[in-house]
């Protein structure tokens, strides 16, 4: 897919950070969209900033992809009224960090309910029709450089992104025969509303050590609009693995090549996060 112009693409998490850069930058290509958010606020600003800018929101519905029903109401109505789409963006994502002994079964089914099942929901309800249509398209699934490497505190965050990494893989190559190709973005640092509100089990957010964690985290971090780009990118050039930034790109191809080294650095970082506790 080489062109966005006249494509009807869809944007979960669209209501802010990576989903609302992603909105603007494929309007800005052309493309006719259909956002959802869990944030009616958020959404409804996106939609706004897309319309000032020339862009064309051709529906959007406030919706939690981990409701099944919900994703499927809407995907029939998409359907009803517009036929199948051409791109599928699922973006929408929520965090949480903390060792296996903090973290609460709360933290462990939220992340796979709305970063794992969210996307799946929309994949089985929007895809198939694409199948269908045989026309083609691309399907981008926002995974992160969790869904790549041992991270610490991530177990919870990471066994999302792993599962949609695996997701991803997997339907890279069943989805080839349809003219469908699929990319999976794996974000570092990105400065989006969630550096302030992630949650970690277990932590003060206003310890000292832990605020200079973020600070470092942020001073990092990548914007959103580099991400959208980064993705739109990797749609017209097919592209599986889709990077943010280089440090990632290294990180995963070094623990691929050097994987003794790699478990040793994972250990130590893993001990200099565990002085927090």
């Amino acid at each position: 897919m080489k062109d966005l112009r006249g494509k009807k693409c869809l944007i979960t998490g669209a209501g802010s950070g990576i989903g609302r850069a992603t909105a603007l930058a494929v309007a800005a290509e052309g493309g006719e969209l259909f956002l959802t958010d869990i944030n009616a606020a958020g959404l409804a600003e996106t939609v706004d900033m897309v319309g000032r800018a020339g862009g064309t929101v051709v529906e959007s519905r406030v919706l939690d992809v981990s409701d099944y029903d919900a994703v499927t109401a809407w995907a029939r109505d998409v359907d009803a009224a517009h036929g199948s789409l051409d791109v599928v963006m699922n973006v929408a994502g929520i965090s949480a960090w903390g060792t296996v002994e903090n973290l609460e079964h709360r933290h462990w089914k939220s992340m796979v309910d709305v970063n794992l099942m969210g996307p799946i929901h929309v994949i089985e309800n929007f895809v198939p029709p694409m199948v269908r249509a045989g026309r083609g398209g691309h399907l981008v699934n926002v995974s992160s450089a969790a869904g790549l490497l041992a991270l610490p505190w991530h177990a919870a965050y990471s066994a999302s992104k792993f599962g949609l990494r695996g997701v991803s893989e997997v339907l890279r190559f069943d989805l080839k025969r349809h003219g469908i190709g699929v990319s999976l973005v794996v974000p570092g640092g990105v400065k989006t509303p969630l550096v302030g509100t992630v949650q970690i089990a277990g932590v003060d957010r206003d310890d000292p050590r832990v605020q200079k964690m973020v600070h470092r985290f942020e001073k990092r971090a990548v914007t959103p609009e580099k991400v959208a780009d980064c993705i739109v990118r990797g749609i017209k050039r097919d592209r599986y693995l889709v990077y943010t930034s280089n440090d990632i790109r290294f990180g995963y191809w070094w623990a691929r090549k050097f994987a003794p080294p790699y478990e040793f650095v994972m250990q130590k970082a893993n001990d200099q996060f565990s002085k927090f506790l």
